[in-house]
């Protein structure tokens, strides 16, 4: 699987098959240059314009949004709710993330998740190899709340996501009060693009920090 960070929350996930699937595309207004791909697959956290610029892609990607199970070939997608505050959507409505399986890698992107996960949301998801999490505050959990949620989910992967960058063009948090907090062997990486297949998953929680 090939593994590429546009910025923001928006990730392409390329299979063995060729399969591409990219996570909550953003517009012009975010700062990052928009995705040059034609993806095969969607998906969409919320309504806000920095995660759902789906009409901005090429082609005509299927569109995955909300709670539920989609098969769409060797790929699985699963929706859970979720919310994008600590006053369950009081603030700023629904979220949803999801678990994504294919090359017998599972990956959680957790979109844009404004509170701490509980064990019954654990129960849900179950294993996670790759967890794709914002850590910049302000719209999202923070640091700490980040912190807290890879604890509990024990990923072999984590991407942090959502945070500030020169390119972001408002304000959030950056990486570093997330890396800081952390315990885990951290890996920077310059190329844009990474792979990685089941068999070559470090044994245990490592933070890999993408380029985009």
């Amino acid at each position: 699987m090939k593994i590429r960070w546009y910025g923001h929350a928006c990730f392409l996930f390329t299979n063995s098959e060729g399969k591409k699937i990219l996570t909550d595309p953003f517009d012009s207004s975010v700062g990052y240059p928009l995705p040059d791909v034609e993806p095969n697959i969607v998906t969409v956290s919320h309504e806000h314009f920095d995660h759902n610029a789906v009409h901005l892609l090429k082609g005509n990607p299927i569109l995955v949004q909300g709670e539920g199970e989609t098969q769409i070939n060797s790929v699985k997608i699963k929706g859970l709710n979720t919310f994008h505050d600590e006053e369950r959507g009081k603030k700023r409505g629904t979220n949803t993330i999801y678990l994504i399986e294919t090359d017998g890698i599972k990956i959680l992107h957790l979109g844009d998740l404004g509170h701490i996960l509980t064990d019954e949301y654990k129960e849900k998801i179950g294993e996670v190899n790759i967890l794709c999490i914002p850590v910049g505050g302000t719209f999202t959990i923070d640091a700490n709340g980040a912190v807290k949620v890879v604890e509990l989910l024990k990923p072999n992967v984590v991407i942090p996501m959502h945070y500030k960058t020169p390119h972001l063009k408002f304000d959030l948090a950056k990486v570093e009060d997330f890396i800081n907090k952390v315990n885990y062997p951290v890996k920077k990486f310059e190329e844009k693009e990474i792979e990685i297949n089941k068999d070559t998953l470090p044994p245990s929680t490592e933070v890999w920090i993408l380029s985009y």
